[in-house]
């Protein structure tokens, strides 16, 4: 009672899924992945253990499509079960069950599969396709993102909305290089799932988005004294130690510890120190 699309990029450096379905905590279900190794997504009527079967194959690099074959020649409940696969290497597989509630299908090509039953239409399928082939342009989790609205607006699960979910691993792409799981949101039960899992990963990427070295500005001189203010108007004054200590200390409070570079400073933790303190330095 869902739709997915599975995916990886370009490079083979970043797999995920994102999935959205009138069912409470499908994220809690469906995705499955391992970085540099692949993704699957399991639903209609779930065989959890296709999540960890199916990455054991991909970790020896069967194709996705056999791995999608083993998983369902094994399995006496195939006619229900609805399943994508993305390996490390070569086109996605997908499969659909003649038992899924109507209506119910699938697509895959390199680096991707779709797919989703008790649809409004195969135009749910097609949009998930055609939005992820056609924004290459975004950041992986954010394509992701925009196949699954697109999916959303046309038409989605026919029942209703409950929940969705977005699963991207990296290698040492998780907190401060401690995991590999660089995108891991969900959102159980909530009216608009989608929009609110767009709402949430514009704050997972603030808060955890890692710096571009081209944009950084050296924390010295005129760039150095509005730091020394802001914070000052933050209630982190500059000690001793000198600014690149407040900043450190004020980041960790704001959760943007991930974005501090020693010496300098990224623009987007600028903007948003000026954006909350700002008041407070005019008062």
């Amino acid at each position: 009672m869902t739709f997915s699309i599975v995916a990886r990029s370009a490079d083979g450096l970043l797999h995920g899924i994102a999935v959205a379905s009138k069912f409470l905590a499908a994220g809690a279900l469906v995705p499955a992945a391992e970085a540099e190794v692949g993704a699957i997504a399991s639903q209609a009527h779930a065989n959890l253990a296709y999540r960890p079967q199916g990455l054991a194959m991909l970790r020896t690099g069967v194709p996705a499509a056999d791995v999608v074959a083993g998983l369902i020649a094994a399995d006496p409940g195939r006619d229900d079960r609805q399943l994508g696969v993305v390996g490390a290497k070569g086109d996605g597989a997908t499969w659909t069950g003649p038992r899924c509630h109507p209506w119910a299908g699938g697509a895959s090509g390199d680096g991707w599969a779709a797919q989703g039953n008790i649809l409004a239409g195969p135009e749910v399928v097609d949009a998930l396709r055609d939005a992820w082939l056609g924004r290459a342009d975004l950041p992986f989790p954010q394509r992701l993102l925009a196949a699954l609205a697109a999916g959303e607006r046309a038409g989605g699960d026919r029942r209703g909305r409950q929940s969705a979910a977005l699963f991207v691993v990296q290698r040492h792409g998780g907190y401060a290089g401690t995991g590999d799981e660089l995108v891991d949101l969900r959102v159980d039960d909530h009216r608009d799932p989608v929009g609110e899992l767009a709402r949430l990963l514009d704050i997972h990427t603030l808060l955890f988005g890692k710096p571009d070295p081209a944009t950084l500005l050296d924390l010295t001189g005129p760039v150095a004294d509005e730091v020394e203010a802001l914070l000052a108007a933050a209630g982190h004054p500059v000690g001793p130690a000198g600014v690149e200590e407040a900043l450190e200390a004020w980041a960790g409070v704001e959760n943007l510890e991930e974005r501090i570079v020693p010496g300098r400073i990224d623009p987007i933790v600028l903007d948003y120190l000026r954006r909350t303190t700002a008041p407070a330095a005019g008062a």
